[in-house]
């Protein structure tokens, strides 16, 4: 397959009206996704417009740092889906609201055991090997507490490592 001028210059078109590269392929024909990707690298084209719609404004990142709220109502996420259109697939983007409703339910009586704040190499067979903290910190250390039948963490550790997967599915 030649690359003529008018094919390129067709191709540089479409690009920029942000058709994807199989869109592309289907509308020059006699050639595929992988020979319009490899010119559009060889011409160095800028990156395509988003198509399918009108760019949506940038929602403001939040701080690393700042702890996230439990619970709340709704979340936006962008998801990728695809659509057939003829012989080609279009991807597109789109927003999707979750409402997220949490009920969050007190347990009764907790209590949070204190950890022996034991380093990796004091650590037995019958010790909580509960991570607490930042490994890179100095501050990092294991929960330590006495673990019943060989299980690597004591019976707190235990309720938050090993959760039955009816309780899991619900909170999805």
């Amino acid at each position: 397959m030649n690359w003529t001028d008018e094919r390129v210059e067709r191709l540089k078109k479409l690009w920029s009206e942000g058709l994807s590269a199989s869109q592309i392929a289907a509308q020059l024909g006699g050639v595929s996704r992988n020979a319009v990707i490899g010119k559009v690298h060889r011409l160095n084209l800028p990156g395509r417009a988003k198509s399918g719609g009108t760019p949506t404004a940038a929602r403001p990142k939040r701080p690393t740092s700042a702890p996230r709220a439990p619970n709340y109502a709704a979340r936006v996420t962008t998801r990728t889906v695809a659509r057939p259109a003829g012989a080609t697939v279009i991807k597109e983007e789109i927003e999707v609201d979750f409402d997220i409703e949490q009920e969050i339910v007190p347990a009764g009586n907790v209590v949070v055991p204190m950890s022996r704040r034991l380093e990796l190499t004091e650590l037995t067979e019958r010790t909580c090997k509960w991570p607490i903290g930042d490994p890179l910190k100095e501050e990092f250390h294991f929960c330590g507490n006495d673990s019943p039948d060989n299980s690597p963490y004591c019976n707190y550790h235990q309720r938050l490592a090993y959760q039955p997967s009816a309780d899991r599915r619900r909170a999805r």
